[in-house]
């Protein structure tokens, strides 16, 4: 039996693939009501295909208690090749673990060819991994991940150079199509077509570009740090859902550009409302930001049906509400590290030392300003607690 643990745009066309091929395939994703641990349980392969670093240990931390000794984990997600060091830590040795990122989108995902970039010993899930498209062996455990990060980081600010290029066509007056037949005779050719007309449908977002090259940019990687700039502004600007050809209408250089300065001004507030994490009531938002600031609305522990956590936990609380507000750091390219203030809410004092062996975890080195006040409630019956924070995004 294999476990598909995967949510998005690529989650759904991959799993269908498998079932597709004759497997039997329990599936997990945010919401259903099943647990991470019983969608494993009894699984011989556990295929995880998530958004980030810090969904993958959240779920995978969540599914231990179902692992079974001799299973093998397939890490498909892009997460670097750090992130799979931590994953071996986390994982039981009884456990074997394979990375194996895809290249590809939507479409390739659906018809079965996709490339798998596998590092570590695949000989037991081979055959399945080829269910998806080709299976490029890429070394020991780890080089696959580290294999796609270094693809992404070309790919990704090769598209954002050529936004960049048209933009400042549009500002000199040049005709945007004769640019792109231009350019369609150049190395950058099949880039350039990309970008011709952006897509309507979101294959692969720009969002996750943009968490892409902050995996990629390492100190020294000046086009993929100046890439990574450019798309966490088109981020704040609300463009983050949309396809990564997008970043051409945010910079100036999309089909029905206003050529001025060639810069697309971003939203002076942006809210931000995560799929990934547990919905709000719709009469507030998880966060907005503004500029290079984020403002993270109080969170309490509500899981994804709306119930409260824990009732009257506060270490059941305070794990669920850290765990979500790290969700809403990495999707910003943050980390506790960028946290400015934290104000906490107590429905009893008495239970600071709690808080501050969960929070401790989280927040390491020098701490951030910080306020903690007790309330007599807080607005949902069972509620011990809630927390908001100011976050000074990176640059």
């Amino acid at each position: 039996m294999i476990a598909f643990l995967g949510q998005g745009r690529m989650g759904v066309p991959m799993a269908r693939r498998l079932v597709e091929a004759g497997h039997k395939v329990t599936t997990w994703r945010r919401g259903t009501g099943v647990t991470a641990a019983e969608a494993v349980d009894g699984a011989e392969l556990v295929i995880t295909m998530l958004s980030d670093p810090a969904a993958v240990r959240e779920v995978l931390t969540a599914a231990l208690p179902g692992l079974r000794p001799g299973a093998t984990v397939v890490e498909m997600s892009t997460i670097g090749p750090e992130a799979v060091r931590e994953l071996r830590e986390l994982l039981p040795a009884s456990v074997a673990l394979v990375d194996a990122p895809v290249l590809g989108s939507v479409g390739p995902a659906a018809d079965g060819s996709l490339v798998v970039l596998a590092g570590g010993d695949v000989s037991g899930c081979r055959e399945v991994l080829s269910v998806f498209g080709g299976v490029r062996e890429t070394g020991p455990l780890g080089s696959g991940a580290a294999m796609k990060i270094a693809v992404m980081s070309a790919i990704v600010p090769a598209q954002v150079l050529v936004a960049e290029t048209l933009a400042y066509g549009a500002a000199h007056g040049v005709d945007r199509d004769a640019l792109l037949d231009v350019l369609a005779g150049t190395p950058l050719g099949q880039v350039a077509e990309r970008l011709r007309t952006p897509a309507a449908e979101t294959r692969y977002s720009l969002g996750l570009a943009a968490k892409d090259l902050e995996l990629a940019a390492w100190e020294g990687a000046s086009m993929a740090t100046a890439a990574r700039r450019r798309l966490q502004e088109a981020r704040a600007a609300g463009l983050g859902e949309r396809d990564l050809t997008a970043v051409a209408e945010h910079v100036g250089g999309g089909p029905d550009t206003d050529t001025g300065s060639g810069i697309t001004p971003a939203a002076r507030a942006v809210p931000l409302n995560l799929s990934t994490i547990p919905a709000t009531n719709g009469a507030y938002s998880h966060a907005v930001r503004v500029g290079d600031m984020l403002y993270v609305s109080g969170q309490a522990a509500f899981d994804e049906q709306g119930h409260v956590v824990a009732p009257g936990s506060l270490k059941d609380q305070a794990e669920h509400i850290f765990a979500v507000t790290t969700r809403i750091l990495a999707d910003q390219g943050a980390t506790w590290q960028d946290v400015a203030f934290i104000r906490t809410y107590l429905t009893d004092m008495d239970d600071i030392l709690q808080l501050r062996d969960v929070r401790s975890r989280y927040v390491t080195g020098t701490p951030p300003a910080s306020t903690t006040v007790e309330v007599s409630k807080l607005f949902r019956p069972g509620l011990v607690m809630e927390m908001d924070l100011i976050v000074a995004l990176p640059r």
